[in-house]
C-alpha cells in the first residue's frame, strides 16, 4: 500500500492502513475543489505582500507560479493523484516541481484549516448564486404555466378531501412564489458565506503581520471572520446553513411533484405527462409512469439526510479544528447536487405539462360550490353561521348546489392572491429585483476571481 506524500510528516513514515482510513474519499472531493484552492492562494499572497511578509519581487513570481497552476487545472495537468494526501498537497507539489522556491514560500502564515475553509467558501458562493438562478428561473416557468392556465378550473383539496374550486393557475402561481420565498432566504445564508476566513489558520491566527482585509478584498469578499478563533468552531454551520436553504427549495420541489403525481394518475388526468417525460413498465406494456417527479420527492428527502449529516457532525464537538470536518464535504456536495438536479429537471418539466380542462372541471362535482352557495347568502345579508348551517344541512339532504362557470368562481375571489386576482405582475417584479441581486452579487464574485486568475487592475 502506497504511503500518500502529506505536508505535515517529511521524512516520517506513517502507517499505510492509518493513512488510508484518515485520507477516505478526501481525493474524490477535493476534486471539485482544486480550481478554488489555487484561487484562495491567490488571495493569501496578497495578505504575505499587504503585510510586508513577501517582498514584490517574491509576490510576483508566487503569483505567476499561482496562475500556471490554475491553468493546469483546467487543462488537467494538475489533478490529484493516489500519491497525494489531498487537494492542499497536490497544489504544493505541482508549485515546487515546476517553481521550486516558490511553491515552498506559499504556505507561510496558512494552515490547511483556513485554507480549505476558504476553498469551501468560495466554491459555496459560486454554486449558491447558481442556485438562486435556478429557483428564479423555475419560478418564472410556473408564472408562465400560472398564466396560461388561470381559468382551467378544478378542486383545491384540504385533508385530501374535495373542498373549494381552485384552479390550475392558483396551483402553479403558489409554488412560483414558494420558489420566490427560499430565493429571497438566500439573505440569510450570504452574508455567512460573504467573510473571508484567511489568515485564522488553525483556529488562533499567526504571528505574521497578514493583511487579511487585502486577502479578503482580492477574493471577492465583502469583509473577514473577524475573531480568528470563530473560524474553526463555525466548521458545519455554514454548509448547514446552506442546505437548510436549499430543503426550502426542495419542499417546494417535492410538493409539487407529488402534486403532479397525482394529477396525471389515472383516476384525476387533469394534467398530462408528454411521452418524453415519462417511463415505461418493464412487463406492463400500458404503463407510463412520472419516474422524474418521484425521483425529485426522492431527492428532496435525500437532501435532508444530507443536512442531518452535517448537523450531527458539527454538533457534537468542542471548539478549535477536529478532523471530523473532513466528513461535512462529501454530504455538502451531494446536497447541492440534488438541488441543481431537482430545479434543473422541473425547470425543464413544468412547460411541457399539459392541461386537461374538461377532465379537471368534470372533477368539480356540485358538493365543491357548498361555499360558495354560503357566501352568496353572506353577500344577501344572512350572518355566515346562520348560513353556514344552512347550506350544510341543504347538502346533507341531497340538494344541489348552484353550479358557477369559471368566470363567476373567479369573479367573486378578486381579493390579492385569490383565483381571480393572482398578482402576476408583483410576483414577475420580485423576480425582477433578486435577479438584479443575483447579477450584481455574481459580477462581484467572478469578477474577482478573474482579475486574480488573469490579472489586470486590482489583482494586487
Amino acid at each position: 500500500m502506497t504511503t500518500p506524500e502529506t505536508l505535515w510528516s517529511p521524512g516520517a513514515s506513517p502507517d499505510a492502513q492509518m493513512m488510508a482510513y484518515t485520507v477516505g474519499d478526501d481525493r474524490e472531493v477535493d476534486a471539485r475543489l482544486l480550481r478554488w484552492d489555487v484561487i484562495g492562494s491567490l488571495g493569501h499572497i496578497e495578505a504575505l505582500r499587504g503585510g510586508g511578509i513577501v517582498s514584490a519581487e517574491e509576490h510576483a513570481a508566487l503569483r505567476l507560479a499561482l496562475r500556471a497552476a490554475l491553468r493546469a487545472v483546467i487543462s488537467n495537468e494538475l489533478h490529484i493523484e493516489a500519491g497525494h494526501e489531498d487537494g492542499h498537497s497536490a497544489v504544493e507539489a505541482w508549485l515546487t516541481r515546476e517553481f521550486g522556491d516558490a511553491g515552498e514560500r506559499l504556505h507561510a502564515g496558512r494552515s490547511r484549516n483556513d485554507q480549505v475553509t476558504t476553498d469551501v467558501r468560495l466554491y459555496l458562493k459560486d454554486a449558491v448564486l447558481q442556485l438562486h438562478a435556478g429557483m428564479l428561473g423555475l419560478a418564472q416557468e410556473l408564472l408562465a404555466f400560472a398564466s396560461a392556465h388561470r381559468r382551467v378550473l378544478w378542486p383545491g383539496y384540504t385533508h385530501q378531501r374535495v373542498a373549494m374550486p381552485s384552479s390550475a393557475g392558483l396551483w402553479a402561481a403558489g409554488y412560483a412564489e414558494l420558489l420566490l420565498d427560499a430565493a429571497e432566504s438566500v439573505h440569510g445564508v450570504w452574508p455567512r458565506l460573504d467573510r473571508c476566513p484567511l489568515g485564522s489558520a488553525a483556529g488562533y491566527g499567526v504571528p505574521l503581520p497578514l493583511d487579511r482585509e487585502r486577502a479578503a478584498k482580492a477574493l471577492g469578499f465583502s469583509g473577514i471572520d473577524q475573531v480568528v478563533t470563530s473560524v474553526q468552531a463555525a466548521r458545519g454551520q455554514v454548509e448547514a446553513a446552506t442546505l437548510f436553504w436549499c430543503t426550502e427549495a426542495a419542499h417546494a420541489c417535492a410538493k409539487l411533484s407529488a402534486d403532479v403525481i397525482l394529477y396525471t394518475s389515472d383516476e384525476f388526468g387533469w394534467l398530462t405527462l408528454p411521452v418524453e417525460l415519462s417511463t415505461g413498465s418493464s412487463i406492463m406494456p400500458q404503463k407510463r409512469n412520472p419516474d422524474l417527479f418521484e425521483l425529485t420527492r426522492g431527492r428532496a428527502a435525500a437532501l435532508e439526510g444530507d443536512l442531518a449529516t452535517i448537523m450531527a457532525l458539527k454538533g457534537r464537538l468542542p471548539g478549535g479544528y477536529h478532523r471530523d470536518f473532513q466528513l461535512l464535504k462529501a454530504p455538502l456536495f451531494r446536497g447541492l447536487d440534488r438541488t441543481r438536479e431537482m430545479l434543473g429537471m422541473l425547470t425543464t418539466a413544468v412547460p411541457q405539462l399539459g392541461v386537461d380542462g374538461e377532465r379537471a372541471r368534470a372533477a368539480l362535482t356540485h358538493e365543491v360550490y357548498a361555499t360558495d352557495e354560503a357566501m352568496r347568502r353572506v353577500r344577501d345579508g344572512v350572518p355566515f353561521r346562520r348560513a353556514y348551517r344552512e347550506v350544510a344541512a341543504e347538502v346533507k339532504r341531497g340538494v344541489t348546489m348552484p353550479t358557477l362557470s369559471a368566470t363567476e368562481v373567479q369573479a367573486m375571489r378578486s381579493s390579492t392572491g385569490g383565483m381571480g386576482n393572482l398578482g402576476l405582475p408583483a410576483l414577475r417584479a420580485r423576480v425582477r429585483e433578486l435577479t438584479r441581486w443575483n447579477i450584481r452579487e455574481w459580477k462581484r464574485h467572478d469578477g474577482a476571481v478573474m482579475r486574480l486568475a488573469r490579472g489586470g487592475r486590482g489583482s494586487s
